[in-house]
């Protein structure tokens, strides 16, 4: 694991251009999915009983997971453009998001037909990376944009009745917006309003970070094991976002098979 070093733009970053305290937060994130995942498929196969689709205790642990990995791409695209990386690399790694996105759609209409994921986490990130590159140079109102982001998604249903052909955007064509009267049965879903508040106050975050001088303040020893575990999960969420799913069901199933 390489040391971080200060570059001449001032933010910590590695040696391969990575930061590592932004993946140290990212990795941490993945490992509480990790283990949301798990209970969630022990529960798919019968091993517990719990209702992760309306218990306080699972949907809380849903919106915090979701929110740390929303704000963590947003403050990584600040990062991103301060360090002035262009619209090539961008789209680069958007296409491998995307691509990734449409894999989830297949795998889980496989595995969920009547509740297929067709604008999930990443489906969202996808949009809302390129909503963010565009706004980036909007400085201080980010701040506003995503608060109003944030209402919009909280008061959706009464500001939906109040459109013109308001039962439309409860459509599957529409509702990624996230003007909806009731969440649609799908077993996940990341539509615009009010997650796209979140990035945007990541971004937000990310900005004020630089300008005040706080990113590099942080140091972090990478080579503990701790550390450089959480590091390394960050650095390859994306791959461990693909690969945890099929190895834990896959690991139930066969235990299935065995008893």
């Amino acid at each position: 694991m390489a040391l971080s070093r200060k570059t001449s733009a001032g933010p910590v970053a590695s040696s391969d251009g990575r930061f590592p305290a932004l993946d140290l937060l990212r990795g941490g994130a993945v490992l509480w999915m990790t283990a949301f995942h798990f209970a969630f498929d022990l529960n798919h196969f019968g091993y517990i009983q719990q209702d992760f689709y309306r218990a306080t205790l699972w949907t809380v642990q849903r919106t915090c997971i979701l929110s740390l990995f929303l704000f963590c791409a947003g403050f990584g695209q600040a990062m991103a453009v301060q360090a002035g990386q262009n619209w090539g690399r961008f789209w680069r790694r958007w296409l491998q998001i995307a691509g990734c996105a449409v894999a989830v759609s297949v795998g889980s209409a496989l595995m969920f037909p009547n509740s297929w994921i067709y604008f999930g986490v990443l489906h969202g990130m996808a949009v809302m990376l390129i909503l963010c590159r565009l706004t980036a140079g909007w400085g201080a109102w980010l701040w506003l944009i995503g608060l109003v982001a944030l209402a919009v998604g909280w008061w959706a249903a009464p500001i939906q009745a109040m459109l013109p052909f308001s039962a439309a955007w409860d459509a599957k064509a529409l509702n990624w917006v996230g003007l909806i009267s009731h969440k649609p049965v799908t077993e996940d879903y990341v539509p615009l309003f009010p997650w796209l508040g979140v990035m945007w106050w990541g971004m937000a975050a990310g900005r004020l970070a630089q300008s005040r001088g706080w990113i590099a303040r942080l140091e972090i020893n990478a080579n503990q094991p701790v550390t450089a575990t959480l590091v390394w999960t960050g650095r390859w969420s994306l791959s461990w976002y693909m690969l945890h799913q099929p190895l834990l069901i896959g690991a139930l199933s066969l235990i299935g098979l065995l008893r």
